[in-house]
């Protein structure tokens, strides 16, 4: 009788282990899938998404990133094409929709590719090559544009708002976000620096969009600590202190003995001298309005409402720094220190309710490196839309001018890209020329996908502007709204480049490293209860929702 081989097992029980062709397809399949959800939100006439999360709460939005972040995916391909859309939102805020689009049509197309047994490194080899080549195009058909270039500003966030729940007022918002970046950008001989946390946007449910409004200067969510302080503040000197109004504990426990009644008044008024003299600080200091990140004693504001003085307590360390920018403010950490040179200067402080909340507004400062926006609405999901279309333009217009160079939209790159990659593959010899193409193809996703949302038919949409890109007009793009081809840049459909630079590389990326992938091996139960993965079966990938 012939000795039986004792079966080896290396991976510890219940791990799921899935290799070669069938791994490939799982992970395709998976990215696929993450695209063809958001793909419908693509373009003005995108549609949009409703999540409702476990515990009720509800987005409403078509901004990819939200989406995706909001799903909660949990295979793991997936979870990279959402990467993909999160790196898109970092680096520019814009085009996240078409990030992943482009990568999942990058996958969809090497399917045919690995079906005619062309081997993944040599499509991924093709994809790399076409990358760079797509950026070198790109940067060669874009146009210039500065500060000084207003209108071209304004269109570049009407063209990031357009299709937003906000639509409806896009003119006066995209005026707001130019307006905004103008004010924090910092220009040196480095070039442009622009940090978006200098521009401040504020949710607040009450009104309509069109109540949207730029504010030269901080709104904070607080309120004067004291009834009777002034509720208005003229020509204030800001003072910023980092410290309590407060008395401290002494840090280890101490008895004090009294045996005279006389003795507690003269411990209780001591004490009040000691706040007394901190306020007398602040008034010698010549500040009338004061800012404290930590507490302020109630004594401490009864002295200080006494001398007039408009005083809000911890407050948030993000909202000082914003009121020190815009006012020249120094943050102090010590009283001893306060002196009049430390002070900011704003043409005015008063609070204000604003829907069923009080705040504190900063405004008239002279040259404010520090705005903040407050975003309005009829009710919560069309304030956050908002928002997320104000970040959206902020984005775009600070991507613009950083990297100096812009590009019409509306599909316009994506077919005059294809065009010229095809005609570069020509000049390749051996296999990875098929995957070049594979790549020009699927840029193509992008005009086709736009028309579709529109309800057009995407193969006369698509003939028509290829035959139009062939006659040198390198704008022409898909007017979705009268269903046929138009020059976008007329058309003022206009976007900054790095949205379509940043959305192919990250594609590209997120693919190649997909399609080197053969073996998946999730993780069984470990001694220690390890981490449980979903399961990557055949045919459609599970846990593609949480």
């Amino acid at each position: 009788m012939a000795n039986q081989v004792q079966p080896i097992f290396i991976l510890p029980e219940g791990t799921q282990r899935t290799t070669g062709k069938n791994a490939q397809r799982n992970n395709i399949l998976a990215a696929k899938l993450v695209a063809e959800t958001v793909r419908t939100t693509l373009g003005p006439k995108g549609m949009d998404k409703m999540i409702v999360d476990s515990l009720g709460d509800i987005t409403v939005t078509n901004d990819g990133v939200t989406i995706l972040e909001q799903m909660q995916i949990e295979h793991p391909a997936a979870k990279m094409i959402v990467e993909v859309a999160k790196t898109q939102e970092e680096e520019v805020g814009d085009g996240t929709t078409t990030a992943v689009i482009i990568a999942g049509e990058l996958l969809k197309n090497s399917e045919d590719l690995l079906d005619k047994e062309i081997h993944p490194t040599v499509i991924v080899k093709g994809y790399r090559i076409a990358a760079e080549k797509a950026q070198e195009i790109l940067r060669q058909i874009a146009e210039p544009v500065s500060t000084k270039d207003e209108s071209l500003l304004k269109k570049i966030a009407e063209t990031a708002i357009t299709g937003k729940g906000a639509e409806s007022c896009k003119g006066k918002l995209a005026e707001i976000a130019v307006k905004a970046v103008k004010r924090v950008l910092e220009e040196n001989e480095h070039g442009v620096s622009f940090d978006k946390e200098h521009i401040k946007l504020e949710k607040k449910v009450g009104g309509s969009v069109e109540d949207t409004e730029l504010i030269e200067g901080v709104v904070i969510e607080k309120e004067a600590v004291h009834p009777g302080m002034p509720k208005h503040v003229k020509d204030a000197k800001i003072a910023l202190i980092d410290c309590a109004l407060e008395l401290k504990d002494t840090e280890i426990d101490a008895k004090i003995q009294i045996t005279d009644p006389t003795q507690i008044k003269a411990f209780v008024d001591q004490e009040e001298n000691m706040l007394r003299e901190m306020v007398e600080k602040v008034v010698k200091s010549g500040a009338n309005t004061v800012f404290c990140q930590k507490g302020i004693d109630d004594i401490a504001q009864h002295f200080l409402a006494k001398k007039g003085i408009y005083a809000a307590r911890r407050v948030k360390k993000s909202d000082m720094e914003a009121i020190a920018r815009s006012t020249g403010a120094v943050i102090i950490t010590n009283l001893v220190d306060l002196s009049a040179k430390d002070l900011g200067h704003a043409g005015e402080v008063f609070e204000q309710r604003v829907g069923n909340e009080e705040m504190t507004f900063v405004v008239g400062c002279k040259n404010p490196k520090s705005v903040t926006i407050l975003v309005k609405g009829g009710t919560t999901h069309i304030v956050d839309e908002a928002k997320r279309a104000m970040t959206d333009a902020i984005g775009d217009v600070a991507a613009s001018l950083k990297n100096k160079l812009i590009v019409a939209g509306a599909g316009a790159p994506e077919i005059e890209v294809a065009k010229e990659l095809k005609k570069f593959a020509d000049s390749l010899s051996g296999r990875e020329q098929l995957a070049v193409n594979a790549f020009a193809n699927a840029l193509e996703v992008i005009p086709r996908t736009l028309a579709e949302n529109a309800g057009l038919d995407p193969i006369d949409i698509l003939t028509e502007l290829k035959s139009a890109h062939d006659k040198k007009q390198k704008w022409a793009g898909v007017d979705v709204f009268k269903g046929k081809i138009m020059d976008s840049w007329k058309s003022g459909v206009i976007e900054p480049l790095k949205i379509k630079t940043q959305a192919i590389s990250s594609a590209s990326e997120v693919a190649q490293m997909i399609l080197r992938i053969d073996d998946v091996i999730s993780g069984g139960s470990s001694g220690e209860g390890g981490g449980h993965m979903p399961p990557m079966g055949g045919g459609m990938p599970p846990g593609m929702m949480g």
